[in-house]
């Protein structure tokens, strides 16, 4: 039997938050297998770059496969990682609740401009090299899910639909997310 993948949890644009479904999601985990994170980097340095290489070194620290789990931002985060990159040992992501940047965020985020200057824009909409799921909400304020559901297809991922769960976020009301552990383990036995 193989060891289990790593899980690799990769962040928004939000600072640490312990009532977040990833960060409870990753110490659940952690009493079953390796789970590491990339540092959550916040809504104030907003260099997609520095984000990537954060990304890849995490990766570098990692031996043996791995899953990914990015939410929001995250997820695009990780489609500028996946234009630049290769590793043969992704076992596939898990996108869960992708920001659409291409279009105005709400008040409080990033401009579009801003986004832009930081290398963000255009989000990257290659198919992937490796099996991936994009979780959907059907009330999500950064991510109509007509629009989710296009760059999903762009993207090669399949896709879930989870009904009114807003962002997916804490002030949606999530805290524990359940689905993400079966999620994870489609694509665990996917692999």
């Amino acid at each position: 039997m193989s060891a289990a993948a790593t899980i690799l949890i990769v962040p928004g644009l939000r600072d640490h938050v312990a009532a977040h479904w990833q960060t409870l999601l990753a110490q659940k985990l952690s009493m079953q297998r390796p789970v590491r994170s990339v540092p959550a980097l916040g809504r104030e340095n907003l260099d997609c770059g520095r984000r990537v290489a954060a990304i890849q070194e995490a990766l570098e620290r990692i031996d043996g496969p791995v899953i990914f789990v990015a939410h929001s931002g995250g997820v695009v985060m990780l489609m500028h990682w996946a234009r630049q990159h290769r590793r043969e040992d992704i076992v596939g992501a898990l996108l869960a609740a992708p920001a659409d940047l291409d279009k105005p965020l709400p008040p409080g985020y990033p401009t579009h401009r801003e986004l832009r200057e930081n290398g963000w824009l255009p989000v990257p909409r290659e198919r992937l090299p490796f099996p991936s799921i994009v979780a959907t909400s059907s009330n999500d304020p950064l991510g109509p899910r007509v629009r989710i559901e296009a760059l999903a297809h762009d993207w090669s991922s399949d896709c879930v639909h989870l009904g009114a769960v807003g962002h997916l976020n804490p002030a949606s009301g999530f805290g524990e997310w359940p689905l993400a552990e079966k999620l994870i383990a489609r694509l665990d036995r996917a692999s």
